[in-house]
């Protein structure tokens, strides 16, 4: 509903505000238009070699990143105003904008502040006790292209001035934007990014900054809104290295999915931990004990034995039949050579062209002497050549390459992860028990491993270095033959200025064979973030993780290996640590990798959180932890949550009187419940999405408490309680903003209890 008039008074100020995102709107179509046509023109092949298709491909991102950005944030461009005490004001959005400034000196003028830039901070920290030099703060309320509401904020006491949108607390788009349906995606907190979560943001980029906060605090928003934020500050360095940020699960990446793209960036990459390893998509499923086995520290040094096992001896020999000689490789001349590969060090992959060269001089050497030897004074008759020869012909014996296979075998990393797995060594009974394979499919866990086995292995990119180089011998080849072809044709025209024939210039006279073949390159227009996805030896510019204390030890491992600078932000909450794997505690993540060198802050206000279902909430966690203090609650709905009792032939019937009981009438509901009753429930609570990967937008949506991490919902039915650990129900029953139900058959966890 537009609030245009005041009964038959037009409302000035909104009419006001209306011109100017009508303007705003024509500004941003037609920088559109130019962006697309920009874009095409970006494509078409300008000059020749490598400088210029990095320059068209330079051109080519950023029109398109220009493109992609301008058409995130068609709605709600313009959220707010900030009126200064000298008489100017700015008004503050998703992006910046400018144009040509009206005085015709060429210069263009800002007409929209970007929310990230320095003079837009006073707009989330300005207060009537310290106003920041602004007079008013305005939030502008946009339904599209259209403003349905203003909310004035007079931080300049003494200013008479009124508008007849004064919203006297402060604190009505907030509360507005708290009580708002859920949509099943995550939405930006831009408009009312608050003072304790604007510090977040906006800190310094460099080192490991650790936001720690409780259920609702925002801390996944502010980490989305910070990796916006240090892609505005610090553009040219991590547009080109690029932000991963790691969420708990494929479901909270599709939940959050939407909120950078909200405020213009396109460029960063989102991926799970089971989707860290280029290639492979984990989807399969660990006991929690397995995962835990998997993620310890030591299956680094595990992995490495393993590996170490597959640098075999000979049991007792191996006979190489060459030229009617028969060579003896035993264990000691092989150690030997194991010994000297190892000494330097390398990847096991790249060691192999060492191993091999040992082999085979161990083996000229054996038959050099052989067949070399003078019978009466012990003096070798061969020389130097001879002895090359000698060399040569064992490299092309087949016989040699599979000894060598067998005692240096080129592995991938698949394949030692999953040999190990089948039959796991250098671990005890239990352990070796507890995670050994029973399906082919990959877990989250293996990724870790997985990566692991590729840092031990290296790649051995000899046989891509020679085809490479191949192809690049056949385009030049093939370039010559055109020019030739071109040079042969060369035709001769009659100039009208002179009597003699005047020679037209052909290719041949401009380019070279070699220059040719390069111009027929594939250009690659991919972004940082698509290339980064498909490397796995991408260093980020800054890696962000949600749910920071979940991931293993050797998950850590991998992510530090992601960032060799140390620049990360992460967020999470070590009591809502659930998985076994999980570190759960700051000091022994990073201490292995920075030591004492990171900054700790804490968010300590929830936001989404009803105060009657977090008091229900602490009131679990202190049964087993009474000094737990939860985060404050800004808001109460009087709405008080209920426990109840069902017999356990009727639970899956209890359960859909409590989602029809529960569910809002226009927003989100989520059944938490232990995995193995999903089926029952799903049969009975009719379009209710589930799986592996939900959809979130529908209206009944049916978790588990791991799947529940991170995501919000209006109501929120438990199921089961007693089923789950403090933590997953801590989890579970924080994720309402409105209503919470819990149904239960047998005993009741303390702290639920009457």
């Amino acid at each position: 509903m537009s609030n245009a008039s005041h009964g038959d008074v037009p409302d000035q100020e909104l009419l006001a505000e209306q011109k100017f995102i009508d303007r705003l709107y024509e500004h941003v179509d037609a920088l559109r238009s130019r962006a697309e046509g920009s874009v095409q023109e970006a494509l078409e092949p300008v000059g020749t070699g490598a400088q210029a298709r990095l320059e068209r491909d330079i051109n080519v991102a950023e029109r398109s990143g220009l493109l992609a950005a301008l058409n995130a944030v068609d709605g709600s461009l313009c959220f707010g105003r900030i009126d200064l005490a000298d008489g100017g004001d700015h008004h503050i959005g998703r992006i910046g904008l400018r144009e040509d400034h009206p005085d015709g000196t060429g210069e263009r003028a800002p007409i929209l502040v970007d929310w990230r830039a320095p003079v837009a901070r006073p707009f989330y920290l300005a207060t009537g006790h310290t106003p920041m030099g602004l007079r008013r703060r305005r939030h502008i309320t946009t339904h599209g292209r259209e403003v349905t509401a203003l909310h004035d904020e007079l931080l300049d006491l003494t200013d008479r001035e009124r508008t007849g949108h004064e919203d006297r607390t402060g604190d009505a788009v907030l509360l507005a934007a708290l009580n708002t349906a859920r949509t099943g995606r995550m939405g930006d907190i831009v408009r009312t990014i608050q003072a304790d979560q604007d510090r977040i943001i906006r800190a310094p980029h460099r080192g490991v900054l650790v936001v720690e906060g409780g259920p609702g605090t925002g801390k996944t928003a502010v980490a989305l809104h910070r990796a916006a934020y240090l892609l505005y500050e610090h553009r040219e360095l991590l547009a080109r290295r690029a932000v991963l940020i790691v969420g708990p699960n494929p479901a909270f990446l599709g939940y959050i999915g939407e909120v950078l793209p909200s405020l213009g960036e396109t460029g960063v990459l989102l991926a799970s931990p089971g989707e860290l390893y280029p290639g492979v998509r984990a989807t399969g499923r660990d006991t929690p004990r397995a995962a835990a086995v998997k993620g310890r520290a030591e299956m680094a040094d595990v992995l490495a034995a393993v590996l170490a096992d597959r640098q075999a001896l000979p049991d007792p020999v191996i006979a190489i039949e060459h030229d009617r000689e028969v060579l003896m490789l035993d264990a000691g001349l092989v150690r030997v050579a194991r010994d000297r590969t190892r000494e330097a060090r390398l990847p096991h992959n790249v060691a192999r062209e060492h191993f091999e060269g040992h082999i085979l001089n161990t083996l000229t050497d054996m038959l050099a002497e052989r067949i070399g030897t003078d019978p009466y004074d012990g003096s070798n008759l061969l020389d130097d050549s001879d002895i090359t020869q000698i060399r040569d012909e064992l490299a092309a014996n087949p016989e040699v390459w599979t000894a060598v296979d067998h005692l240096w075998p080129r592995l991938t990393p698949q394949r030692l992860v999953a040999d190990f797995l089948a039959e796991p060594t250098h671990l005890s009974d239990e352990d070796a028990a507890v995670i050994r394979r029973t399906t082919r499919a990959w877990t989250p866990a293996d990724v870790a491993l997985l990566d692991e086995a590729a840092e031990l292995l290296g790649e051995d990119d000899r046989a891509a270095r020679a085809a490479a180089e191949r192809e690049r011998s056949e385009k030049v080849a093939y370039a010559q033959g055109v020019l030739e072809v071109s040079y042969a044709s060369r035709t001769y025209e009659f100039d009208d200025k002179h009597d003699d024939d005047s020679e037209v210039l052909g290719a041949h006279d401009i380019i070279d064979a070699e220059r040719m073949a390069e111009r027929q390159d594939e250009d690659d227009h991919r972004s940082a973030a698509q290339r980064a996805a498909a490397d796995r030896t991408w260093a980020f510019g800054h890696i962000i993780v949600d749910e920071a204390q979940e991931l293993s030890p050797m998950a850590w491992r991998l992510l530090m290996r992601r960032c060799p600078t140390r620049s990360m932000t992460l967020v999470g909450d070590p009591a809502q640590t659930a998985e076994e794997a999980g570190v759960g505690s700051w000091d022994a993540i990073l201490a292995p990798y920075v030591a004492d060198r990171w900054e700790h802050t804490r968010l300590a206000v929830n936001y989404r959180t009803p105060a009657e279902i977090m008091d229900l909430a602490a009131a679990v966690v202190r049964a087993e932890r009474p000094g737990f203090e939860p985060p404050r609650s800004v808001r109460a709905t009087g709405v008080r949550p209920w426990v109840r009792a069902a017999g356990a032939q009727q639970l899956a019937a209890a359960v859909a009187d409590g989602v029809a009981e529960l569910m809002p009438r226009e927003g989100r509901l989520a059944v938490i419940a232990p995995r193995e009753l999903h089926t029952a429930i799903a049969e009975r609570v009719a379009g209710a999405a589930a799986g592996q990967e939900p959809d979130l937008t529908r209206a009944v949506v049916l978790l588990d408490p791991r799947q529940a991490k991170g995501l919000e919902f209006d109501s929120v039915l438990v199921v089961e309680p007693g089923a789950f650990g403090t933590s997953d129900l801590y989890v579970a029953l924080t994720r309402a903003t409105q209503a919470l139900g819990v149904v239960h058959t047998g005993d009741l966890p303390a702290g639920l209890a009457p």
